[in-house]
């Protein structure tokens, strides 16, 4: 999405033919491809840890935390390396993120017309709320510290790293688009008249 928005507001006349169905098809490989190596490292490794604390954990899905905190053996090297692996590839999609909007803010500060900054800064603030959403509390999740990890304070993270961002975006993307804000608008009204 950044690529998108770095394209569609640096280099707006090569938007059709930097980010044709070609390159959508490539970076949505890519992005599969390391989530499904990612999730798949990770399976092999948890299938093969020796759980000894029982099998319940305090949490609506698996995480790989709280199976760690089920398991017996000492082999966290493994695991420690499947996280670093991970980071990298967390590290080098935020990089490439900030370096995008960093290059789009440069561009949109040039603009010379105050509506022309407002629409270029209102299409690209809401994916940067996103995604920043959802890199704090997944790190957090992930590096904080045992000493401060509660179960219920797990559920909460885990519940606005999982299921906040995916169902915040349509929310987010769909309200740029004038019909349904007029919808919503119309609701609100109604709701207001009747109370």
């Amino acid at each position: 999405m950044s690529y998108d928005r770095y394209i569609a507001i640096c280099k707006p006349l090569h938007y059709g033919t930097l980010l044709g169905s070609r390159a959508c098809v490539h970076m949505a490989a890519a992005a599969w491809a390391t989530g499904f190596l990612s999730a798949l490292l990770h399976t092999a490794n948890t299938f093969s840890l020796p759980l000894c604390k029982g099998n319940a954990l305090d949490q609506f899905f698996c995480e790989i935390p709280q199976i760690l905190k089920l398991s017996c053996s000492h082999s966290y090297l493994r695991e420690l390396g499947l996280i670093v692996f991970s980071v990298l590839i967390g590290c080098g999609c935020f990089v490439f993120i900030v370096v995008s909007y960093v290059q789009i803010f440069r561009a949109v500060l040039r603009i010379p017309s105050e509506q022309g900054r407002h629409k270029a800064f209102s299409t690209c603030l809401p994916h940067l709320a996103v995604v920043s959403l959802l890199i704090s509390t997944s790190m957090f999740a992930y590096l904080k510290p045992p000493s401060i990890s509660s179960p219920s304070l797990d559920l909460v993270v885990s519940v606005l790293y999982s299921v906040v961002p995916p169902a915040v975006n349509p929310l987010i993307y769909s309200m740029r688009n004038q019909e349904l804000k007029d919808a919503l608008g119309k609701q609100m009204t109604g709701l207001l008249l009747k109370l």
